[in-house]
């Protein structure tokens, strides 16, 4: 199950205000999205996610094994309540601009490229080898990424335990911010 929350401006009586639009989008196991729910409020704080969370078990969901969403505090609370015993996949989209976000600007390309072939390995066990290789080399002249990388190496990594054929589906919440449809449908529940 992927979780984001997108905002969007609207119309309350004589004033436009910000308003969080969060979204819940499940992964069949034959790899197809389906939009599993839709809510609007006033902020995506821990209250706001618990309730659209439980709402959604409410309505039947039941069997997720994978949720996916950025690092917000107040949905990775609301999902340790609500979906405790599932594992959790940090939007990979999201965890690259932190990671970069501790770089100098210069650097930046380099360390992407090189960090991204962690995630071109082709099982998990591979890919944390490569990923304590990469903190090795980041941490002398980036120990903050480095701590970064190695702090979030389940994390990040969470989706390699899952078939290969599925895994580009559900390493990211972008499946929202990019997906023109599923953003029109987004908008017009807003």
């Amino acid at each position: 199950m992927i979780l984001a929350a997108t905002f969007h401006k609207v119309r309350e009586l004589d004033r436009v205000v910000s308003v969080a639009c969060v979204v819940s989008v499940g992964v069949t196991t034959e790899g197809e999205r389906r939009v599993l729910g839709v809510d609007c409020g006033p902020s995506e704080d821990e209250a706001f996610w618990t309730r659209f969370l439980r709402s959604l078990v409410k309505r039947g969901l039941k069997g997720v094994r994978l949720v996916v969403s950025d690092a917000h505090e107040g949905l990775r609370a609301s999902i340790a309540k609500v979906m405790s015993g599932t594992q959790w996949q940090r939007c990979r989209v999201h965890f690259m601009r932190n990671l970069l976000s501790t770089v100098p600007r210069a650097a930046q390309e380099t360390v992407a490229a090189f960090v991204r072939t962690i995630f071109y390995q082709p099982d998990h066990q591979s890919a944390m080898a490569h990923l304590r290789d990469a903190v090795a080399m980041l941490r002398e002249r980036f120990p903050e990424a480095a701590d970064l990388l190695e702090d979030c190496a389940e994390d990040v990594l969470a989706h390699m335990q899952f078939p290969k054929e599925h895994r580009r589906r559900l390493h990211s919440t972008n499946t929202v911010s990019v997906n023109r449809p599923l953003q029109n449908s987004l908008r017009r529940a807003a």
